[in-house]
């Protein structure tokens, strides 16, 4: 971990049972090694090329696959993508641990609901035509998110299921299924809609038709979660919300760390754009792809598997 992770030990020890947790449970999570003193963790001072500072270590174990980017994404693999997201945070549901409440981060900036924070950093997208976009994503999650807070349904969300963070291996020839879920460090408690939002979002990046992502995601997700009609109302809403996250935040860190702009900027370019298509397709036929798509492909399947039966 960085040295600023580091510090927070009561979060990391959280983070690391519930990668145990989850593949106890059946899930394709690391778990941590153990040290010789049999502890899952070591604060180790090293040097990296600015002096000597403490880090906690620890020894994770190999998952095999190739990141979901490397593959083409089928909607029967987006479907997967859903169902296991929804399947993690349900099992999460049923995790104890001493220091839950490390997880309640509140204005932790990558949390869905700090997207009104947001706002401290537009200057960052002066004479960006999507600041303007921006702001008015920002004024509207204040007017019809912040109030349905309460109609939400809670959980402990992983908070970035992102394409880098999804392992798959072949499953026939030519198929895929998820073989690893990894990093843990954006975990909070959330709400269930906040973690579809967030894999719908990055899983229309570099995608051939972007918008129809979202019906596959959410009929896989909705195979262990049906949405409530709050939630429903909301989605759209959420999904332009995390790609303002992934603008700004990107767009903001560059300036701190310019050495660092390629990786930086590597959700954000491509983001940047869907962020325009969704905000110009609008909510109507954005809705309509995706509930009106994963109430099809649900569909489809029904007819499948009673052909196959």
């Amino acid at each position: 971990m960085n040295s600023a992770d580091s510090q927070n030990l009561p979060l990391l020890e959280v983070q690391t049972h519930a990668m145990n947790f989850l593949w106890q449970r059946g899930l394709p999570a690391q778990t941590a090694v153990p040290t010789v003193t049999g502890q899952l963790m070591s604060l180790e001072e090293i040097d990296c090329g600015s002096g000597v500072q403490k880090y906690l270590v620890r020894l994770l174990t190999f998952l095999p696959g190739t990141t979901i980017t490397q593959v083409t994404c089928t909607p029967q693999l987006l479907y997967e993508v859903g169902r296991t997201a929804a399947t993690m945070d349900t099992v999460l549901l049923q995790m104890e641990h001493p220091h839950l409440r490390a997880l309640q981060r509140e204005n932790f900036i990558w949390s869905l609901a700090s997207v009104p924070l947001l706002e401290q950093f537009l200057p960052v997208l002066d004479g960006d035509p999507l600041q303007e976009v921006v702001k008015k994503v920002i004024e509207q999650f204040r007017n019809r998110v912040v109030p349905k807070l309460n109609s939400f349904r809670k959980c402990i969300i992983h908070g970035d299921f992102n394409e880098q963070n999804i392992l798959v291996e072949p499953d026939g020839p030519s198929s895929y299924r998820i073989s690893g879920i990894l990093d843990f460090g954006d975990m909070s408690s959330g709400y269930f809609v906040f973690e579809l939002a967030i894999t719908i979002m990055y899983m229309m990046i570099e995608r051939p038709r972007p918008l129809a992502v979202g019906a596959a995601v959410l009929a896989g997700w909705e195979s262990v979660i049906p949405l409530n009609p709050e939630e429903r109302d909301v989605l759209y809403l959420l999904v332009l919300s995390r790609f303002c996250q992934s603008l700004v935040l990107a767009h903001y860190t560059v300036l701190q760390q310019p050495e660092n702009e390629e990786y930086l900027m590597s959700t954000a370019r491509p983001g940047a754009r869907l962020l325009q298509l969704l905000w110009e397709t609008g909510r109507d036929e954005v809705e309509k792809i995706w509930f009106s798509g994963a109430a099809e492909f649900i569909q489809n399947s029904l007819r499948t598997d009673g052909v196959t039966n």
